[in-house]
């Protein structure tokens, strides 16, 4: 891998020992991150080495890799690698309930998300760390305690024998249950709040049919109903995972597997042969409906020893592509921070939280948003009207007014930056729709009024002409 050897760019930083405490998607990434930097960086994480268990668990929510992902990934080296294992979706694919296909795409031609799978992609990025000198994976070994007075960190192995490790920088990728961010609740000025929306999610599966996609592959399927959805993204394997979001309650309403046989027929009546009846009696009880939890907290670090980043930082709901993304991104933002302060941790950190945290924050709320666009407004003839206006507008001032969905998945602008240029195009696209309304209104009234005399006239004619009396 070409990265591994880059040298480090500041020699400082070699005598510096970093500890990346999750070894999930954004702690592998970090490690490449910081060992391609110079730092000796120790990753601890609580599972097995999923790249030797066979049929690892965890979760399985497929990935939609975009810009920003794969911009950190080109920074390390692994753009090309994993881009290749990946399947482009140019747009949505909208399946009514009559069976009826239409097609949204995501943007201009040419431009993409890619469906990944997760596993893979963990084992590709864990694979890449262990390439560097410099970087030690342990597993099995789970965070028991941080005390960041005395900079030392409790781990308890599965014999449940502990051991303490010192480090000088602690990054915390652990998820949005994250033991390193309790540390965090005992500090003054610490915000935080979780939030479970009351949408629960269950994964299906469409296998292959004869050796091939059973639906066009290049495509994030939608069943939009309103309350509820189900999605579907493609497979290397020629097979796509399901996802069905909805809420809780309903969940619960089906209890037997007719009933969901019958509920499957009434809202997706065209999956039920692509999914097949008893695949999907047996599917729907494998696992119960999973929960999505909504976290936002500020800051992200404390002093100079201590920074979260991903889901333990900013957990947000998957309606917008962007968990991974928007973790990976706090991979590459950190290390831009790094080259301008030129490592130097003190400025380091307060910059990466004051930058950080209300882009987060941003795509967060831009999550939620987005699950009421894919279940219900796909639906909405204005808004697909609307969705043509931007991609009209965009393609005539590509400069001036960029689409929403645009400036999320295909550039680094900043999310925060993101919502409120959204706002004031919204406030320009709909005063200039506003004027053409109003423009073609009159228009109509002075055809209308340099008409009528012509058919006062007219009428005086006919009924003088053809008039019984």
């Amino acid at each position: 891998m070409s990265s591994r050897a880059s040298p480090s760019r500041d020699e400082s930083a070699k005598a510096k020992k970093v500890a990346i405490v999750g070894g999930g998607l954004v702690g592998a990434l970090n490690a490449c991150f910081f060992a391609k930097r110079g730092f000796q960086v120790e990753v601890y994480e609580v599972r097995k080495d999923i790249r030797t268990v066979k049929d690892a668990k965890g979760r399985s929510i497929n990935l939609a890799l975009s810009y920003r992902g794969r911009e950190a990934l080109k920074a390390v080296g692994m753009e090309d690698q994993v881009v290749s294992k990946g399947i482009p979706m140019n747009g949505r694919m909208i399946h009514s309930l009559s069976g009826k296909k239409s097609s949204l795409p995501y943007g201009k031609k040419g431009q993409y998300i890619l469906s990944v799978d997760r596993g893979n992609l963990n084992r590709e990025l864990l694979f890449a760390a262990s390439q560097y000198p410099n970087v030690k994976l342990n597993f099995e070994e789970k965070l028991q305690h941080y005390n960041i007075e005395k900079a030392l960190l409790t781990f308890i192995r599965p014999d449940s024998s502990t051991f303490e490790v010192s480090h000088d920088l602690v990054v915390g990728c652990d998820g949005a249950f994250s033991t390193v961010r309790k540390q965090f609740m005992r500090q003054h000025r610490f915000d935080y709040s979780h939030v479970y929306i009351p949408h629960g999610y269950m994964e299906l599966t469409i296998p292959p049919r004869n050796g091939d996609f059973a639906m066009e592959p290049n495509f994030l399927h939608i069943w939009p109903r309103n309350t509820f959805m189900m999605i579907a993204l493609p497979n290397l394997d020629k097979s796509f995972t399901c996802t069905l979001f909805m809420p809780f309650e309903d969940f619960e309403r089906l209890t037997t597997g007719d009933e969901v046989l019958q509920f499957f027929k009434k809202y997706f009546p065209d999956s039920l042969p692509l999914i097949g009846i008893e695949a999907l009696k047996r599917d729907y009880f494998r696992l119960p409906a999973q929960a999505m939890i909504s976290v936002k907290c500020s800051s992200y670090h404390i002093g100079t020893k201590c920074v979260l980043m991903g889901d333990a930082a900013h957990a947000i709901v998957p309606f917008y592509g962007q968990g991974m993304n928007a973790g990976f991104e706090d991979c590459i933002v950190f290390d831009e921070l790094m080259d301008q302060f030129h490592n130097d941790l003190s400025k380091c950190l307060p910059e990466f939280s004051r930058v950080r945290v209300p882009d987060d924050h941003a795509i967060g709320d831009l999550a939620l948003y987005n699950y009421v666009e894919m279940r219900k407004h796909v639906n909405s003839k204005w808004f697909i009207f609307r969705k043509y206006v931007d991609n009209f507008l965009h393609f005539c001032m590509p400069k001036t007014i960029v689409p929403l969905y645009t400036m999320v998945t295909f550039t680094r602008i900043s999310y925060q930056k993101v919502i409120e240029r959204h706002k004031w195009q919204c406030k320009v696209i709909n005063s200039m729709l506003c004027l053409v309304g109003g423009s073609a209104a009159i228009l109509g009234m002075v055809l209308l009024f340099n008409f009528l005399p012509n058919s006062f006239h007219f009428l005086e004619l006919w009924n003088r002409d053809f008039s019984f009396n």
